[in-house]
């Protein structure tokens, strides 16, 4: 059994991936927002060597039922200002439905406890060269009805993180 030393949704999955053994992870929400119907199609892009399968709300066929006006509107703009800052060419910056090879996230060196977590995770990719692919799917409507996202305190938090990692490049 994994146990969680700290609080925060990126530290469950900096855990969990600590942890792993085999040779992809996929991080895939609790709350039934992630279609399990796009494994498959994620896991023969990744065996077409990529590092990472980034999916993505923003490209056709996929779409968001979760997405309020504020998410929406903060997605495309800390999509856009990542592919500005980093040419990270993600459409979809926060949505961590997110397959890879176990031995690259645990290359990463990942540190984000919090939502943060959603932008550290590709651009450090970035950082990395990792081959990446932008796959779109569609978030289905999340069993528990609540986010856990704070629109207003979460977007300082991400744009700053976002920042700290332009700067400092680490």
């Amino acid at each position: 059994m994994i146990v969680q030393k700290n609080k925060g949704y990126g530290s469950a999955i900096i855990e969990g991936f600590k942890n792993a053994k085999n040779v992809f992870g996929c991080i895939y929400n609790a709350d039934r927002s992630f279609d399990p119907k796009y494994l498959e199609e994620m896991l023969d892009k990744i065996n077409n060597n990529f590092e990472f399968i980034f999916s993505t709300r923003y490209k056709k066929p996929g779409g968001s039922d979760d997405d309020t006006f504020l998410t929406l509107m903060g997605n495309y703009f800390f999509s856009f200002l990542c592919k500005i800052l980093f040419r990270l060419n993600i459409s979809d910056v926060l949505f961590t439905y997110v397959m890879g090879r176990t031995n690259a996230f645990k290359s990463l060196k990942l540190i984000s406890n919090d939502f943060t977590f959603c932008v550290e995770l590709p651009i450090k990719a970035k950082f990395k060269s990792f081959k990446m692919f932008d796959f779109p799917s569609y978030e289905r409507p999340r069993i528990s009805g609540k986010k856990k996202v704070n629109e207003f305190k979460d977007f300082f938090l991400i744009l700053i993180s976002i920042l700290r990692l332009f700067v400092f490049k680490k």
